[in-house]
């Protein structure tokens, strides 16, 4: 899985007006507190906006904060508003996609991957990135060395 600089500035973005509660922060808090081009984290706040995950309010008190509380806002929900779905193949849905012959069973090995994405983003809501309290499922994978590895260098 690709995760796009954009979902990973509007996690990191998400996760500092989590920490924040109902006080409005300005993008170029945000920005400065993780390091986020200013421009880039404006249009991926309005993208959250429009989603409706975050709220905003213009003037001197203004701001952005999150819409829900950070216990009602999984990292999906984050993703799929500025990504799109979680998976896709060749910009369809893993379901609508069909396959011929011997490669047929790859739909099935792409909703299972879809199914397993889901299992931990959905899971995980944005209280947890902030409090850093991952859930146990999410906690038991950090734990095996092999998912610190990666598959090039073994």
């Amino acid at each position: 899985m690709r995760l796009s600089a954009r979902v990973d500035y509007a996690l990191r973005a998400a996760a500092e007006l989590a920490v924040a509660g109902d006080r409005p922060v300005t993008a170029v808090q945000l920005a400065q507190a993780q390091q986020i081009p200013p421009k880039f984290l404006e249009n991926i706040l309005g993208q959250l906006r429009r989603s409706g995950l975050v709220r905003s309010q213009r003037g001197p008190e203004g701001g952005y904060w999150l819409a829900r509380p950070a216990d009602q806002i999984s990292m999906a929900d984050v993703i799929r508003a500025i990504d799109g779905p979680l998976l896709g193949v060749r910009g369809e849905r893993p379901e609508h996609v069909g396959y011929e012959g011997p490669a047929r069973s790859l739909q099935d090995v792409w909703i299972a991957l879809r199914a397993s994405e889901r299992g931990i983003l959905e899971q995980v809501m944005l209280a947890h990135i902030a409090t850093g309290d991952l859930p146990p499922q999410v906690r038991k994978l950090t734990e095996d060395p092999e998912a610190w590895e990666s598959p090039a260098f073994r």
